[in-house]
This record gives structure tokens, sequence and C-alpha cells, in this order.
């Protein structure tokens, strides 16, 4: 065997993803990477150290748009990067009892609002290649519908994000009422987009609004269009808009040697979920701007190489962090024993998924 898929839950990946390296095996990571940042440490050094590959599974940088995004930009389509958006709203209240079973322990129960921020700002970092230095984080503390369901964190979370070239993003993510999937960049020559879920084109197709030169708009190349890649035949099957057959795709191209597969190593991993970590820890500080170290520096390393704050008490010990700003709320169990009940209703229906929920959340998860 020459590598694993790592598909169990969010916050545990990183003590599998080691392990599997120092048996001699290659990684492919679903989302998240790490929890800590004394897992992401060891993560790192057991990269290093084993020489195996580990590719981080954003699937949401290989949709349509945001990959066409990518190459118009490296091609310098719209000059240097200066301001860019992302959004991964998606609300999973209809869902919540199909992925987390009534488990109040459950990560999703328990974790922060920026907790689950890839989706997001992870297509604008591949986009980019630029790393983040600082972030300011923000929380919803509007939480009638987080509460009901089990869940503690906040509504959503935004990390506003500075990169090292100055340029901002802005990641949102979280739960609010309508889903969307959207992303922009603007550059110093022009704008480019994806398309809105309420406009009927999503993440399928891309709006490229590039001048010739900066600041001269009589000049001005407009389009829209489909993105068409190289192997749509075969990535028309995948999910998430052909996105999980090129995060796979690269995987496999990459262990088989080719040097150019466009996989998201370890640092880029970090640099798409620290900043969430960080923007929470920005929260708790009232949101002040936090910076965010750069793990590819073994001598950064040490500050943080026994740091094990995060909400997960199982992982926390002495460091265990409130779900929000507010403190860890307190949900009574009839909660829990209700989405139990209503998951194991939906899962002995005749084929397991008829619940139209289920089928929503198949779509987005």
């Amino acid at each position: 065997m020459d590598a694993v898929v790592l598909a169990n839950y969010a916050n545990q990946h990183a003590p599998f993803a080691i392990r599997a390296m120092k048996a001699g095996k290659h990684v492919f990571s679903e989302v998240l990477p790490v929890q800590t940042m004394k897992e992401a440490v060891e993560l790192i050094e057991a990269v290093e150290e084993t020489g195996k590959i580990y590719a981080y599974g954003e699937n949401y940088c290989y949709m349509p748009a945001p990959y066409e995004m990518r190459r118009l930009y490296r091609e310098g389509r719209i000059g240097e990067f200066e301001y860019g958006e992302g959004e991964y709203i998606h609300n999973c209240e209809p869902i919540w009892p199909s992925i987390t079973y009534g488990e109040e322990a459950h990560w999703r129960n328990n974790m922060y609002a920026t907790y689950y921020c890839t989706h997001s700002l992870g297509p604008l970092i591949h986009i980019t290649g630029l790393r983040p230095v600082s972030v300011i984080g923000l929380e919803s503390l509007k939480t009638d519908r987080k509460r009901r369901v089990g869940s503690k964190s906040g509504l959503f979370g935004i990390e506003m994000v500075t990169l090292e070239n100055g340029g901002i993003i802005r990641s949102t993510h979280g739960s609010l009422y309508r889903d969307s999937i959207w992303y922009s960049v603007y550059g110093s020559h022009g704008r480019m987009e994806s398309g809105r879920e309420d406009a009927g084109s999503g993440v399928d197709r891309i709006y490229v609004n590039a001048d010739a030169y900066s600041g001269e708009y009589a000049r001005r190349d407009v389009l829209s269009y489909a993105p068409a890649e190289k192997n749509a035949p075969e990535s028309a099957a995948f999910g998430h808009g052909g996105s999980d057959y090129y995060s796979m795709y690269n995987f496999v191209r990459r262990i088989l040697g080719d040097t150019n597969a466009d996989t998201i190593d370890v640092y880029e991993a970090m640099d798409m979920f620290l900043p969430g970590l960080f923007a929470y820890r920005s929260i708790l500080k009232g949101g002040v701007s936090v910076q965010i170290p750069d793990l590819r520096d073994p001598a950064q390393r040490e500050k943080w190489r026994n740091d094990t704050a995060c909400t997960d008490p199982a992982v926390a010990l002495d460091s265990l962090l409130p779900t929000c700003s507010a403190g860890t709320p307190e949900i009574d169990g009839s909660v829990y024993e209700k989405m139990y009940r209503l998951w194991r209703k939906d899962f002995t229906a005749d084929d397991g998924y008829t619940n139209a929920a289920l089928t929503q959340g198949s779509k987005k998860e």
C-alpha cells in the first residue's frame, strides 16, 4: 500500500497523518489539517523527516471558477493581488442530525466559529500563493439556530487576513440561512470573480474584468465563461463541481513522480488553516490584530511546540478554550436526544438517504 486517505473526524486528522507517514505511507488528508499548534508543528516535522508526500484535500481550490482564477492570476492577467473575498455559507441546520448523530461531544458541536475556514480562505491562498501574516477575527453571537440543534459556536466567523504583500482577504463561513460559495479577487489591473448561486451559475462560471494597464478603463477586457478543464469528461462524475477529481488526480500524479502536479503541501495547508485558528484568538482578545507564525521557519516552531489550546477537551487538557467569546453554553441533553432520534429515523428509511435535507447536505459537505 502506497498511500492512505484520511476521512475521519475533522479534528482528528493530524495524529493519523503522522502515524501513516512514519509507517512509510503518503497521505491525503481531508479538511482540516490539524486542531492545535502542537499538531501543526508535529505534522510539518513528520513531513520533513519522512520525505513522504502530504496532500491537503481542500477540494474547493479545484472548483471550475477558482481553479481558472488561479491560472489567470499566475499569468498576470489582473496584476498584483490587492483584495479578495471568499464565502462558504452552508446552513447545516436541516442536516445537523445526519452529520452529528446526536453526539454532544461531536466536533461540529464543539468547534469555534472560525475553525472550519479553509473552504472560504483556501482557494484565495491557492490562487495567489501568498502567505498570511496577520488576522483579525469576528464571530456572530446571534446563535438561536445553532443552540437548538446542539451547536455551541457562534453562528458564523470572519477572518480579515493581511497577506505578505499587503493585500487583504475577507473570509466568511458558517451557517447563515442561504448557502453561498463565491470568490472574488481584485488585482492592480482588474478583477475576477465566480458567479453567484442566485444567478444560476455559481462556481461553474467566471467573470473577468481586466485592463491592459492599471486604471486604463478605455481598454477593457470583459469575459464571462464556464472554464473547460482538460480532464472534464473524467471529472464530470465527481462531486463539488468536479473538484474532488482534481484533488485526487493531482495526488496520484505526485506519487507517480510528477513534481508539477498541483497538490497542496503541508505548508500551504497551514497558510489556509492558521488564519482561522488565530482569528479565534483575536476574537477572544476583543478583535485585535494577531500575528500568524510562519512554521516553515524551524526557529518559529519552538514557541508553539507544546501549545494545545483548542475547544476539544480530550486534546486541550489545561488549555481548553470556550466555544465562543461569550463562553461555552450549557445545552440541555434533550436537544441531543432529539438529534439522535431524527438521525435514526432518517438512517433507517428505505434507502437511508430519502430525507430531502440529507440530499441537500450531500451536495455541499
